[in-house]
């Protein structure tokens, strides 16, 4: 493993180069001479101790599995190249018969809360029962995991069809499978839904679709359609509602896949035909295969080995996440009263990132972890 001395001693967090309490930088990067060498270089027990040079000389401890954990020569975490995170479990029709379950008296302790988030991280969606079928109950249900995020659909928001907001969701129409807020610059992370109470009519099936199982499909059967998904921004709209047009920034929108850009994994899908706007910035060599692209796309969707069909009913609420599963709903007859509510992405990887570091935590948490301040300086989350 090789590591430059710069960078070494850009990440020295002793007291002095990084705050215990606040866990910010407080060397000056800008200060550290670009041509840095070490006095001395010690090997031992726990980690590997440098002294650097004037104008003080300066002692930095890194503990061994640290630097494995952030080697950058070799990588420690070779590129997925456009794959899925490991840890993130894929699936299709088949959860139906074993979903991620917790119930909301699990959930209402910091043991189950933990694992009803790593649920939801692993599989990017759970149920919950036992929940109280009003809207105090899910509401507080949804804060146990964060701020509830107000939009131009309110905080905790209800649902009829009655058209009192002007989306296709404020009917009792069929909607296939697609994400929320794609014209939001950042859609919300979270939905949480609960139907409360069904009168006078049947239908109103909830749709799930694991849009990273069908995009490694697409990946592994079209791979020239996955590339055109992943580059191709979309732009989007909401314009329902007098005194509202809403538009993603920039303008031109954002590609169906999203990968991140040291890994490549894939970390966002972004759907929903019946919000999308006009295709005016297409090159005009493929706008055939583009329309080709979303049309297999659409199809793998569709595919009965990836739908996951369930009727919710009071007392059972789903939480998905939004930059992953993409939800709909068959048609349905009667009044049909859903609650529900969004919830920032942060604020759920911040409550799993705190949770596990109590309940599982990593190895270089473990072993470097100060309870008088809080969150390890060495936790893989800074």
């Amino acid at each position: 493993m090789v590591s430059h001395n710069i960078w070494l001693r850009d990440h020295c967090r002793c007291s002095e180069c990084f705050h215990p309490v606040t866990k910010q930088r407080l060397v000056n990067t800008f200060d550290i001479p670009a041509d840095i060498a070490p006095l001395s270089v010690e090997s031992k027990q726990y980690g590997l101790e440098v002294t650097w040079p004037a104008p003080a000389p300066h002692t930095s401890i890194y503990p061994w599995l640290w630097l494995q954990e952030h080697s950058y020569d070799p990588p420690a975490r070779p590129k997925l190249e456009n794959a899925t995170d490991p840890e993130k479990v894929l699936w299709g029709s088949n959860i139906a018969q074993n979903p991620p379950t917790v119930t909301f008296e699990e959930a209402m302790t910091d043991q189950g809360l933990f694992e009803w988030l790593s649920k939801v991280d692993k599989f990017g969606l759970c149920l919950i029962t036992g929940v109280p079928p009003t809207t105090e109950g899910t509401e507080k249900l949804s804060e146990r995991i964060g701020f509830i995020r107000e939009t131009k659909y309110g905080k905790l928001w209800e649902m009829t069809a009655d058209l009192a907001m002007g989306d296709t969701a404020y009917t009792n129409v069929a909607l296939g499978a697609h994400t929320d807020n794609t014209y939001f610059t950042d859609p919300s992370g979270l939905q949480l839904l609960h139907v409360l109470s069904h009168t006078g009519g049947t239908g109103g099936k909830t749709l799930l679709v694991d849009g990273f199982h069908v995009a490694a499909t697409l990946k592994e059967r079209h791979p020239e359609s996955y590339t055109l998904l992943s580059t191709v921004p979309i732009p989007a709209h909401a314009a329902g509602d007098d005194g509202g047009i809403y538009q993603a920034s920039p303008k031109s929108g954002y590609p169906t896949l999203s990968h991140d850009l040291v890994t490549r994994e894939l970390y966002q899908v972004r759907w929903n035909n019946n919000d999308r706007s006009v295709m005016d910035h297409l090159d005009p060599k493929i706008v055939e295969e583009w329309y080709e692209a979303i049309r297999i796309w659409n199809r793998l969707l569709k595919s009965a080995d990836s739908e996951y069909w369930v009727q919710l009913s009071p007392g059972t609420a789903l939480i998905v996440n939004n930059h992953r599963v993409l939800h709909g709903r068959s048609s349905f007859t009667g009044r049909r009263w859903v609650c529900g509510s969004y919830i920032v992405f942060d604020e759920f990887k911040s409550k799993l990132a705190v949770l596990k570091e109590r309940f599982d935590p990593d190895r270089v948490t473990a072993d470097t972890r100060d309870p008088s301040s809080g969150s390890s300086v060495w936790s893989p989350a800074l």
